[in-house]
């Protein structure tokens, strides 16, 4: 983080600051000045008027200490040689420049600063029986002191400032870091509705398409192709319930519904495309003697095999679909489903994203998704590590 200006760190003056400021400002300038202002006044008249006209100008010039410190700063130095009314608003300036702690200004103003009350003090109060190296020790003590006030209030205003900083740096960081949790949930949920709604339309629009295709069925198998298109229906609200299962009950914070698909659901999920009058071989050569297959592998393992019985039955409603399932935990976990091209005619339209979700899923996994045409056959394949 880069050093803030003086600017930055310096708070506002309220009216109340300016208030307290001016009072301790008169306060320091009459203590100065009083214990000679009877004897100046009388025995060099045009001394004490000079002293009053430069007290007076030195408190206008110190409201611009903030506009050009060091130069405020020196000047009323300078003053205070010659004036007592002066010596108030010169060690506010003082203190104000000390506050930049800029080592250059800080000795510019403690020798000109010293030199002025050196002056004063040998031409003004003639009356003080103390030594010179007494007197010259208590202007080095009072301005030393002055100026490292200064300092130590430069540096707080600067360390508030850094933790202000840091603070709300830290809090556009975290609201930040909650945009993209947000966007990663979005964007998980679209998928996996994509996945599990095309999964489900594709059976309900291919059980549609039958009963606009056959004129001679009966009313009774007229009423259960319309009992299966409303059983794959409620199968599909059920999904969606599973999928938004992240969201939670404001209330009690339980989950909605319950858990995704796993491996295990596999078997479930191809019986289902068979039942629904998709050709489909599935070959299993998945070895879990050493343990099953992780949740979040199966997970998606089981929505690669859905998009695929999917697209099949899209794309190629009467044709083979052969499923592959082969790994180990030292190997990891490969899916390959295969279908001929130009077989049949497709009932549903596609557009792609599935395919894209799920190269993303698997990316997210530490996998690789791929689909490519082998002769006359589509191939889709994905590997994923045992341990994602």
């Amino acid at each position: 983080m880069d050093r803030p200006t003086q600017d930055d760190v310096a708070p506002p003056l309220t009216p109340w600051g300016r208030t307290w400021r001016l009072l301790a400002v008169l306060a320091l300038s009459a203590a100065v000045w009083l214990p000679i202002a009877e004897d100046q006044l009388r025995e060099t008249p045009w001394l004490g008027r000079l002293d009053v006209t430069l007290g007076v100008l030195s408190c206008l010039l110190v409201t611009q200490r903030r506009r050009w410190p060091l130069a405020v700063a020196l000047l009323l130095s300078a003053f205070g040689a010659v004036s007592g009314l002066a010596a108030g608003p010169a060690t506010l300036a003082a203190v104000s420049v000390a506050t930049r702690r800029r080592w250059p200004e800080l000795v510019a103003v403690f020798v000109v600063g010293l030199a002025g009350a050196q002056v004063f003090t040998m031409t003004q109060d003639d009356r003080s029986t103390d030594p010179l190296w007494l007197l010259t020790t208590l202007n080095v003590v009072v301005l030393a002191a002055c100026i490292g006030w200064g300092m130590y209030v430069g540096s707080r205003r600067e360390l508030l400032w850094t933790l202000r900083a840091r603070a709300e740096r830290a809090e556009a960081e975290q609201e930040l870091r909650a945009d993209r949790a947000r966007a990663t949930e979005r964007a998980r949920i679209a998928r996996e509705m994509h996945d599990v709604l095309a999964h489900r339309i594709s059976q309900i629009s291919l059980h549609a398409g039958a009963l606009g295709f056959r004129e001679d069925l009966t009313a009774e198998e007229m009423r259960a192709s319309a009992a299966v298109i409303q059983a794959k229906a409620h199968e599909a609200l059920t999904d969606l319930r599973g999928v938004l299962g992240v969201l939670r009950d404001e209330d009690t914070g339980e989950v909605v519904h319950a858990p995704q698909p796993t491996y295990d659901d596999v078997p479930r999920l191809v019986a289902e495309a068979r039942e629904a009058g998709l050709h489909v071989e599935h070959v299993d050569r998945v070895d879990d003697s050493a343990g099953p297959v992780p949740d979040v592998v199966g997970r998606t393992v089981y929505r690669i095999v859905q998009e695929g019985i999917t697209n099949a039955r899209k794309h190629a409603p009467g044709a083979l679909l052969t499923i592959e399932l082969a790994g180990s935990p030292e190997e990891g976990v490969a899916v390959t489903l295969c279908n001929p091209l130009g077989f049949g005619v497709a009932v549903t339209p596609g557009a792609g994203l599935g395919l894209v979700g799920l190269s993303e899923r698997a990316a997210l996994r530490g996998g690789r998704l791929e689909h490519r045409r082998d002769g006359g056959a589509f191939v889709l394949h994905g590997w994923l590590p045992w341990t994602a």
